[in-house]
């Protein structure tokens, strides 16, 4: 309990550095609650980050941001941000319904865009923002969705342990209580493609496309909770998804907005096919068979806690008859706060125990600017397949997908 205080105290506290001279400078669209945990903490201790500017559709409300958090310029619009020369990226946590039109402005305005998830409303805006032909040219902007837990090592290590070609079934889910939204949060609002999966689902839904390595091929069912008045219609509080991938393997989705009174978190199960396992000890008329059952407990925010839990299922048989001779299970836990506790392939990459997933995400944002060796990344195609999925998904349900934005 003392180490895990300790972590996430100095991930809300890291220490300060001096920043370089030529920093790349952000500047923030919108004051958003969620820019100080994805940018402005973060930023403390990246020596080529600083936090420059912000602007609000109020002012006020931008100023009192800026004051709180220590960041020197108050813009009048979004706009502004964008035509200043000396900003040279930008920061979008606007309303998921405003991400196309921003980031698109953004890239034609030349600027750098880390942009919260979901990217677009739909995959016909996500097809259209990254094939953008100013990102294909020589130096051109570097545009991110900001997944940020595929940065951090838990994910990682979890990732290396499992064969994609093995998998069989993933499931995923992540809650936020009850009394932690309310219906007329942004999350909820239609015209702004508000809805679950556009939320915590996202986190869920990309988990399975990631472990089975390939795109679904059918959504075969999506339940929802939705609400049917005003703009929150059309908006699920809650969904689970069943899909299907290439392999004939099956994954699961779920999140809800209006969970239990107790936060739990969010985790994701895989399940492998069996497999024969070479074991020179035996008889020469025996086999070994295993299956695998790994959970990453804490699949979003690993800083705060996580697990990855392992549960190997062994059987030796007869060859001639099939008989099973034996059968036992063996359970295994790891936990990877920092690439060195990975260890393996991952024990030389950078970070330290303050570092948040957020944090790993800069860190591989600059670097991929500054055009150095970038270890993990979401490409632009990544992001198109995952908006095609949260559609398929809202097809299924009845709901619809997202509307377009009416900026072109």
């Amino acid at each position: 309990m003392a180490a895990m205080t300790n972590r996430v105290w100095s991930a809300f506290n890291p220490p300060k550095v001096t920043k370089k001279d030529d920093a790349l400078k952000f500047g923030i669209l919108g004051a958003a609650s969620i820019a100080p945990l994805s940018l402005i903490i973060p930023a403390k201790s990246h020596p080529e980050v600083i936090v420059q500017a912000v602007a609000a559709r109020d002012r006020s409300k931008a100023e009192t941001f800026a004051k709180s958090h220590g960041i020197p310029e108050v813009k009048d619009t979004y706009q502004d941000i964008l035509d200043d020369p000396n900003i040279d990226c930008v920061f979008i946590p606007l309303p998921n319904g405003l991400h196309y039109e921003w980031a698109v402005r953004a890239i034609r305005a030349g600027k750098h865009v880390l942009l919260e998830k979901p990217s677009t409303s739909n995959s016909t805006e996500a097809k259209i923002l990254f094939n953008m032909p100013e990102l294909s040219q020589p130096n051109g902007p570097v545009i991110l969705e900001a997944f940020h837990n595929r940065f951090y090592p838990s994910w990682n290590l979890f990732k290396s342990m499992i064969n994609p070609a093995d998998v069989v079934h993933v499931t995923s889910n992540s809650m936020i209580p009850w009394w932690a939204s309310s219906k007329d949060d942004i999350h909820f609002n239609y015209n702004i493609s508000g809805g679950t999966m556009m939320a915590m689902g996202t986190y869920n839904c990309a988990a399975l496309r990631l472990l089975f390595d390939a795109d679904p091929v059918e959504c075969m069912s999506c339940d929802v909770g939705a609400y049917t008045d005003g703009v929150h219609d059309k908006c699920d509080y809650e969904f689970q998804a069943k899909f299907r991938f290439p392999n004939g393997g099956i994954g699961e989705a779920s999140s809800t907005l209006r969970g239990g009174t107790i936060l739990k978190p969010s985790f994701v199960t895989v399940t492998t096919r069996e497999i024969a396992v070479p074991d020179s000890t035996l008889p020469e008329d025996q086999e070994k068979f295993q299956t695998q059952i790994l959970t990453l407990n804490g699949m979003i925010h690993g800083v705060f806690w996580h697990r990855i839990d392992v549960k190997t299922k062994f059987e030796i048989r007869s060859k001639d008859t099939g008989k099973v001779v034996k059968k036992w299970e063996e359970n295994e836990s790891r936990k990877a706060y920092t690439f060195r506790e990975a260890g393996g392939e991952f024990a030389d990459l950078p970070g330290e125990t303050f570092w948040m997933s957020y944090r790993y995400q800069l860190e591989a944002f600059v670097n991929r600017i500054r055009g150095w060796e970038t270890q993990h990344w979401v490409d632009g195609q990544d992001s198109i397949a995952q908006m095609k999925m949260i559609d398929m998904a809202y097809e299924k349900s009845g709901l619809g997908p997202r509307p377009s934005s009416s900026f072109s």
